[in-house]
């Protein structure tokens, strides 16, 4: 490699880190992409072969209108996508593209391995391409391993995401099935590393991608919906690895350095959702979290009773709170209530009342789905605190408005040693004097259990759609 590519793929680099910094806070989200992508841009710029040399030096081929074809379809997709779709359809989007990004690495390295087995014809012509190296071939089976499986696994997660799987499919023995699978698919792998040039190469190849495709299926068709924001970091991360690992398999650093940021990234985030949850990752992939699939009866050692509440007075307590606290959740992205929560938010400022937003990591079907839906309704940021800074002072809120969210908040997770969130760190809206919890009806959230926090004594429950609701506290604040 010439050492002027070299300084490219450093400066990409840079991009790429500069990028994902910059996309941690709202305010820089924006710009951070479009440094990202700028970056992977120079980086389809500069592609070369494996002796240095630049590709586009040599001649247009019909391989590079090909690239380029792909290249504008793909933006035009991309585009309409992220301008058509709802904000409560997000997830989805993240979970759909996510697992093309899997597929397409999947693809790019089976290409790389068939096309370097021995005795591979295509058209009639046997390819004169020298046997590749073990560590190539691994580099090889290892994207399309992770690949195949975050594309089938994304899918699924967005057809969760879509409500097609209301509830976790089980059955019994499904852990043993998935070790078993797992076993044939690294036994596969094993086997073809030292064996690229087989002539059964191309069949047990096949046959590796098959059985990937399914355990990604296997593998998050189990898995809860209320674990869906950890599932899609951990796709996010293995459609990540697999980028890095096609850099390995064809000389491409660019791929390897964003691979790598992303599968780390990912990886990292993954753990601390986790964390959050105050579960391990093998508890989420394998413990079918929230398989109850349904709320459990309030009469089931619930204490208290509902106390529903009017919108009049809910405004009352609002105006005349010194600090409010409100606790979004996946109810308010469904009501696309965002708009009305910020401008609730800014009349009570008005009026001197302090108002923050708690969030939760985990809050919603994405990693950062509620920092997203609040920056676009222009929330400024420093509203925005995260659960464990909010915690500690809680019991000094007035007033905490419970928008859509269920089990971020219930206390179960500190009361309930069977509840299946038992240990898992929640928002502590049960200590502050007054609680106000926003919902359509009495329906457990997407973890299947019954709320605690609806039955404190400290807790009204005005229902309705959050947006008609959160309308009507705003005109009657104005009118206050």
């Amino acid at each position: 490699m010439s050492s002027t590519i070299a300084l490219i793929i450093i400066g990409v680099a840079v991009l790429f880190i500069l990028g994902i910094k910059l996309l941690s806070s709202p305010k820089t989200a924006r710009t951070g992409n479009l440094i990202a992508a700028a970056g992977m841009l120079i980086a389809l710029l500069i592609l070369h072969n494996t002796h240095g040399e630049y590709v586009w030096s040599q001649g247009w081929s019909f391989n590079y209108t090909l690239i380029v074809i792909g290249t504008i379809v793909g933006l035009i997709i991309g585009a309409v996508g992220a301008y058509s779709v709802k904000m409560t359809s997000m997830p989805q989007m993240v979970a759909l593209f996510n697992g093309l990004g899997g597929g397409a690495a999947a693809l790019v390295a089976s290409l790389e391995f068939i096309k370097g087995a021995k005795g591979v014809v295509i058209a009639g012509i046997a390819l004169p391409v020298p046997e590749i190296s073990t560590f190539i071939a691994a580099s090889m089976l290892f994207a399309t391993l992770i690949g195949s499986l975050s594309f089938s696994g994304s899918i699924i997660a967005y057809l969760k995401l879509e409500g097609k799987f209301e509830k976790p499919m089980t059955f019994p023995g499904q852990n043993i099935l998935n070790g078993l699978i797992l076993l044939v698919i690294l036994g596969l792998c094993g086997w073809l590393t030292f064996n690229a040039t087989n002539d059964h190469a191309t069949a047990a190849f096949i046959l590796l991608f098959s059985l990937a495709l399914f355990f990604g299926v296997a593998m998050v068709m189990p898995i809860g919906g209320a674990d869906m924001p950890v599932v899609i970091s951990l796709l996010n991360s293995f459609t990540g690895l697999a980028v890095a690992a096609d850099g390995f398999a064809i000389n491409n650093l660019a791929m390897v350095v964003a691979g790598t940021l992303v599968g780390s990234s990912g990886t990292l985030l993954t753990l601390l959702m986790c964390k959050a949850m105050n579960r391990p990752v093998t508890n989420v992939l394998f413990g079918a979290f929230g398989s109850s699939g349904g709320s459990q009866a309030a009469a089931g050692g619930v204490a208290g009773t509902v106390k529903p509440i009017q919108a009049d007075e809910v405004a009352l307590l609002l105006t005349y709170a010194q600090r409010v606290v409100i606790v979004p959740g996946y109810g308010m992205a469904v009501a696309q209530a965002q708009h009305s929560v910020r401008e609730l938010s800014d009349e009570l400022g008005k009026r001197g009342v302090e108002v923050q937003f708690a969030i939760h990591p985990v809050a919603g079907r994405m990693p950062g789905h509620m920092n997203v839906l609040l920056a676009e309704a222009n929330v400024p940021y420093d509203q925005l605190v995260e659960m464990e800074a909010i915690n500690p002072s809680m019991d000094r809120v007035d007033v905490c408005l419970v928008i859509g969210a269920n089990d971020v908040v219930n206390p179960a997770a500190r009361e309930e040693k069977t509840s299946p969130i038992y240990g898992m760190p929640i928002i502590e809206a049960d200590r502050c004097k007054t609680v106000i919890v926003m919902k359509r009806s009495m329906a457990a959230g997407f973890a299947g259990i019954e709320n605690h926090l609806f039955y404190k004594d400290n807790t009204r429950m005005l229902f309705g759609d959050a947006k008609a609701s959160l309308n009507a506290l705003v005109a009657q604040v104005k009118a206050g």
